[in-house]
């Protein structure tokens, strides 16, 4: 695992010039990559507030993205099965990559027809478009991680994880920063909805997505070590594809079915037992989340033995990839996916609600964009290179500490800030702290988890971590507004705080048992 390994300054410059079109190749990757999310968080949710929805609604909207969580699901189809056309003119990546941003921009579009003031019609069909946002952002994501991993040596991994937080951060910032100022320029503000301004602005960013169409026209195609011994037949696609689509209907099936007992469980235990509805919510979710993903699995084994797909292409495609991570790390391998499952949670809790919590202290549109999207770009970056910089200086595990230490810690700033409405250099201060700190851990988190991939199952392992980095998360962030109206936002950030305390632990026992791990391979 060259990541845990230190690196001179000297060769952080020599990687710098020898690997400076891949860096250049990842921004804009990056820019592509981080564009869609805030389509749906936090740019999406001052669209619904403007639009009259209640707060609890709009953190619902959140949920849209849980494709980001569930991507694993079919990142092996993404691995294996080619495009017609598309992959024989450009590779088994840049063909997936071209189709994902292509659905990016269609779903923007899509978006963008529907006004959410008008009814129920139009918020369900908005709804969709942003579930097809998600799932063609987090597809795009997945051959993103895929490419970088197999573009460069481990070396080179900080460097190129670095360039794509910045990327990522860059287009973060355009769905963000330029949307509200796009937003407001156009003629939609909190006293006086315009519909025609957020359509323009989305748009706008579907638009913008053409810098990472034409990132992928450009960019090489990456050589590969490893090629499935079991897809090269028309027949085994389309069984493969058939086991695919029978597993999300069982889930979907499962999950929708499920619904009415989910509410009628929320409701009893808000009236009988008087515990708190957030919370409750949140575990029975939960609950509902794990039957379906065991009826999946269920439907799964099912399809094998009745021989709707080839086991060995299966055993390939889904067993060995976790077979070869639990073989390789043995038992770390648990505190590891506890340890991806829960680093970033105080972050994204607290990231859902984010731009409702700005507007309901008062600040504009034109404030929002300025300090929490252009200056807090800046302030990311800056971590994300300093994020770099540091890991390679002294390795991936104590920068991954003081990351999660940073976080938790600068959660506790917007306490003060909900106690002083309006004001914009304290509003300053607490994004400086919160974007540095969170570029610097993010960055470290990422060079982390590719370092943990092997080569022979690059996309399938990524897509693993970096589903479960944010499946948890989520799912609480989704219910971060109910929870604010019952307990409000200073109590709130405490909580995000609090949670956040035994991932410190959870490093501490990873780097002990990971050097342990690796002896024994």
């Amino acid at each position: 695992m060259h990541l845990l390994n230190h690196v001179n300054d000297s060769d952080w410059l020599i990687l710098l010039k020898a690997n400076w079109q891949k860096v250049l190749a990842m921004l804009f990757l990056g820019f592509s990559a981080g564009l869609p999310i805030l389509l749906i968080f936090s740019t999406l949710s001052l669209w619904l507030r403007e639009a009259g929805l209640e707060r609890s609604a709009v953190t619902y909207f959140s949920w849209a993205a849980l494709g980001y969580s569930f991507k694993f699901v079919w990142a092996p189809l993404v691995d294996k099965l080619p495009l017609p056309v598309l992959t024989a003119l450009l590779g088994r990546r840049r063909s997936w990559l071209l189709l994902s941003q292509f659905a990016v921009i269609s779903a923007i579009v899509w978006m963008s027809m529907n006004d959410p003031s008008t009814g129920d019609a139009a918020l369900t069909a908005m709804a969709m478009a942003a579930v097809m946002l998600g799932f063609s952002s987090a597809t795009q994501d997945i051959v993103i991680d895929a490419y970088r991993i197999e573009e460069a040596e481990d070396d080179v991994q900080a460097l190129l994880s670095s360039t794509y937080v910045a990327g990522y951060r860059i287009g973060m910032v355009v769905a963000g920063a330029m949307a509200l100022y796009l937003a407001a320029w156009f003629g939609s503000d909190m006293g006086s909805y315009s519909y025609t301004a957020w359509q323009q602005t989305y748009l706008c960013m579907a638009g913008a997505m053409l810098i990472g169409v034409a990132t992928t026209l450009v960019i090489r195609e990456p050589q590969t070590s490893r090629t499935s011994s079991y897809l090269h037949h028309a027949v085994d696609y389309v069984r493969f594809l058939g086991l695919f689509i029978l597993v999300v209907i069982a889930f979907i099936t499962t999950f929708v079915t499920l619904s009415g007992v989910v509410d009628s469980g929320k409701l009893w235990i808000q009236q009988s037992l008087h515990f708190n509805n957030g919370l409750a919510a949140f575990l029975l979710e939960i609950g509902r989340l794990l039957i379906s993903l065991v009826t999946a699995l269920g439907m799964a084994y099912l399809a094998v033995l009745v021989g709707i797909a080839n086991r060995g292409m299966v055993r390939e495609t889904y067993i060995e990839p976790v077979a070869d991570f639990f073989h390789r790390y043995g038992r770390a391998a648990v505190l590891i996916l506890l340890l991806v499952g829960f680093y970033r949670i105080a972050d994204i809790v607290m990231g859902v609600i984010s731009n409702v919590f700005y507007q309901d202290m008062g600040f504009s549109k034109e404030q929002i964009a300025t300090v929490t999207k252009v200056f807090g770009l800046w302030m990311t970056i800056l971590g994300g290179f300093l994020g770099g910089f540091l890991t390679l200086r002294f390795g991936v595990m104590k920068i991954l500490f003081t990351g999660a230490v940073l976080t938790a810690a600068t959660n506790l700033l917007f306490m003060l800030l909900a106690q002083n409405s309006g004001d914009v250099w304290l509003l300053t201060v607490v994004i400086a702290a919160d974007n540095l700190s969170g570029g610097l851990a993010v960055a470290a988190f990422i060079a982390w988890l590719s370092s943990l991939t092997s080569v022979s199952f690059t996309a399938i392992q990524y897509a693993i971590f970096s589903s479960l980095m944010t499946l948890i998360p989520k799912l609480l962030g989704g219910y971060s507004g109910q929870i604010v109206d019952q307990v409000g936002y200073s109590l709130f950030f405490l909580g995000t705080a609090i949670i956040g305390i035994p991932v410190l632990l959870l490093i501490w026992l990873t780097a002990r048992s990971i050097p342990l791990a690796h002896k024994h391979v």
